[in-house]
């Protein structure tokens, strides 16, 4: 048995941080990370964005280096079957033993997939560096590739493919792309973007069921339609990995329920990115899948973890780039709410505010540099009710 004084269990982006959090206030602790992916911490964003989009990142870029010395190792291929809380150890699927002092669950998501459609070489349910160096296989040479999925991987995979010569279908459940998210107008101007660059969109669909034979993918749709491709990319979402917290006794409720200091009801193990149900100071209790939060709370709870008395006290935001359109946003962005939109120009530079009973419960800024994320905060921690008299001009659009 091999013993560490911080072990965790997963090897992303919350890894690389957390190591980097220890290691500013512990230079000697040992670490290990037990990592079920072929690689280590990697820009997990980039593999939708920027690799696509930007000639100047390279793919060497992707890669996260946390604090490398002797007292750290990295594992990789390795999946852990089940944590010990009274030996304080953990069991890996092939049987190594680790011990720890204090124990970091970190095992993010896992897509959302088809029962009757399983993963394949023509088949990607992507979030991996394998997802995309496959996805660069297939596509380009005006290849067809089917998008199924309307949300953030979707609509960022959809872009980066039709401007990397591929012929792109996208599918997805609402009516007008974006229209869940964004008011009525801005959701329209987005859609029609996609249809300026070519995707095809196919609306208010599902898929059922599909095949793959030879070379071709075929997908049946909720119509009775089908839709034939070289290969077909899913962004269902994920499913939080909480399965080894809840062997071990933790509380879980969509997430590995945490305190503030992102500690669990066992004191020695913590978790935070994906899995962590945690209390807002601002916005309650939540459990956020972005990059800027895995950033953060990774950093903050090695910290922790190491000795800080500090809290998780970050109010996380998320983003996307697509096209010409790059908006960031903290808390909640659902168009069944009240919105209060402020543009310097119509739908393409401005903020949006959506509002329940008063109060603001999302800030959107699309388009704005630089960005105004704390003034979007303050306004979110503001419990006065707002109207868009009190809101307008409230933000600077600069």
């Amino acid at each position: 048995m091999q013993r560490h004084d911080y072990l965790i269990i997963g090897g992303g982006m919350v890894a690389a941080n957390a190591v980097n959090g220890i290691r500013e206030h512990d230079g000697q602790g040992s670490i290990a990370i037990l990592g079920a992916e072929p690689d280590g911490p990697v820009t997990r964003p980039a593999l939708s964005k920027k690799l696509w989009t930007d000639p100047e990142f390279t793919f060497d870029q992707i890669w996260m280096a946390p604090e490398k010395d002797a007292n750290t190792t990295l594992y990789t291929n390795t999946r852990v079957q089940s944590i010990d809380r009274d030996e304080k150890t953990v069991t890996t699927d092939d049987g190594e033993i680790h011990g720890y002092g204090q124990l970091l669950l970190a095992t993010g998501g896992t897509p959302v997939t088809l029962d009757n459609l399983p993963e394949g070489e023509r088949v990607l349910y992507f979030r991996t560096v394998r997802d995309y160096n496959r996805l660069r296989e297939l596509s380009g040479q005006q290849r067809h590739i089917v998008v199924v999925g309307g949300s953030y991987i979707g609509t960022e995979i959809a872009a980066a493919l039709v401007q990397n010569d591929t012929q792109v279908t996208l599918i997805h459940t609402e009516e007008v792309l974006g229209g869940k998210m964004f008011p009525k107008s801005l959701a329209s101007c987005f859609h029609q973007r996609y249809l300026d660059q070519g995707v095809t969109l196919l609306g208010g669909h599902r898929v059922d069921n599909g095949r793959t034979h030879g070379d071709r993918v075929t997908l049946a749709l909720d119509d009775g339609t089908t839709v034939e491709a070289d290969a077909v990319v899913f962004g269902l979402g994920v499913t939080p990995n909480v399965e080894i917290a809840e062997r071990a006794g933790l509380e879980v409720d969509d997430g590995v329920i945490v305190n503030e200091r992102l500690q669990t009801n066992d004191e020695n193990i913590f978790a935070a990115g994906d899995i962590a149900r945690y209390p807002d100071q601002i916005l309650g209790r939540q459990r956020v899948e972005h990059v800027d939060h895995a950033n953060q709370s990774g950093t903050t709870v090695g910290h922790i973890m190491a000795g800080s008395q500090e809290r998780y006290d970050h109010t996380p935001y998320f983003y996307s780039n697509v096209f010409d359109m790059a908006y960031k946003a903290v808390g909640t962005l659902n168009s069944s709410l009240e919105t209060v939109e402020d543009w310097a120009i119509p739908q393409e530079k401005g903020v949006v505010y959506y509002l329940k009973d008063g109060r603001v419960k999302g800030v959107l800024q699309l388009n704005m540099e630089p960005d105004k994320l704390e003034e979007a905060r303050e306004v979110l921690a503001d419990t006065s009710e707002q109207s868009e008299k009190t809101l307008i001009g409230r933000i600077r659009i600069d």
